[in-house]
């Protein structure tokens, strides 16, 4: 991936024309300085979480020809993508979601839809850990919603979320899977900032999962987590823990072999625990550790045993996680 300058960052009010006009950035970032930034009081303060961006990215692929083309975009605020590429072949799109501002503040909303049409294939990833900042006021959210048409198969495979001190976050995944779809993605998050000192006691986290195929629920979760209440130390909870991370892969079932493969991956580093099991058309593979480089390198063994069994696809790295 070509490296931007930041000097070709842009900045809300400073640019007046068409960001899309400057050379080499036509289909890197969005027209930032038009991006609504909402006020929630008549009077801003410094360091006050009343504005926020209100982003959106809505993508739709479809399959034409045995390969899998996006075949429409469109994007609001500092949320954009980069160029399609098909290191597996033309069957399977590649596509990395960009956030320019590398950071998510107080008041920040950002909603990234995706819709697969039937027999399209498409592996969605991010090119960096999404930082969730401290809020003193409003929080911050993001929404995601898949549709996944018959046959198709989704992998959404992000890097980690940091929760700094004080942030308030809100996160919703709705999954929606027609006959025969398949989905395959992860959620890596990182309470704190260990390596800095810094630990998650002020602030919280609401989550919320829904996957469902042909309109049956498949796997529904939620969760209310409020730092400092005793959810970081509990057996129950993260049990002293400062690393989480959910893998789940829906749509079809999961035979004794093919667990028992998945369990056999081991977590490399310090110490930490995981687990993986199913139930119908669902595996779920779990993680608690201090590192989100381990939790990611599991997750990725236990996605290179699962992709060419469910997907008959080898497990292809996407070039971004090699740099």
């Amino acid at each position: 991936m070509a490296l931007i300058s930041k000097r070709h960052v842009p900045i809300a009010g400073i640019l007046t024309g068409p960001y899309e006009a400057m050379r080499g950035c036509e289909c890197l970032y969005p027209l930032i300085r038009n991006a609504p930034r909402m006020s929630r009081s008549p009077v801003p303060q410094i360091g006050a979480a009343d504005l926020g961006w209100q982003a959106n990215l809505d993508l739709s692929f479809i399959h034409r020809e045995d390969r899998t083309l996006l075949a429409a975009k469109s994007h609001r605020g500092p949320l954009q993508v980069q160029r399609a590429l098909y290191p597996d072949g033309l069957g399977i799109c590649h596509v990395t979601v960009l956030h320019p501002p590398g950071g998510v503040a107080g008041g920040d909303a950002l909603t990234v839809a995706a819709r697969l049409g039937p027999r399209s294939r498409v592996c969605l990833t991010t090119c960096g850990a999404a930082k969730w900042y401290r809020c003193p006021q409003a929080g911050a959210q993001q929404r995601l919603h898949f549709e996944v048409g018959a046959g198709a198969a989704l992998e959404w495979l992000p890097r980690e979320n940091i929760l700094f001190d004080g942030s308030k976050t809100a996160m919703q995944l709705d999954v929606e899977l027609a006959s025969g779809a398949q989905f395959l993605g992860w959620d890596i998050l990182c309470f704190g900032r260990r390596a800095s000192g810094e630990e998650w006691r002020r602030g919280g986290l609401r989550l919320r999962t829904r996957i469902r195929q042909a309109d049956r629920p498949l796997w529904m979760e939620r969760a209310n987590i409020l730092a400092g209440s005793g959810f970081d130390a509990s057996p129950v909870g993260l049990s002293g823990y400062s690393v989480s991370g959910t893998f789940v892969a829906a749509g079809t079932d999961i035979d004794a072999e093919l667990l028992a493969a998945c369990r056999a991956t081991v977590p490399g580093g310090g110490d930490s625990r995981r687990g993986v099991t199913r139930t119908p058309r669902i595996l779920v593979a779990r993680y608690l550790g201090h590192s989100s480089q381990d939790a990611f390198r599991w997750f990725t063994s236990v996605w290179t045993v699962l992709r060419p069994a469910l997907l008959s696809q080898p497990a292809i790295a996407p070039r971004l996680w090699a740099c």
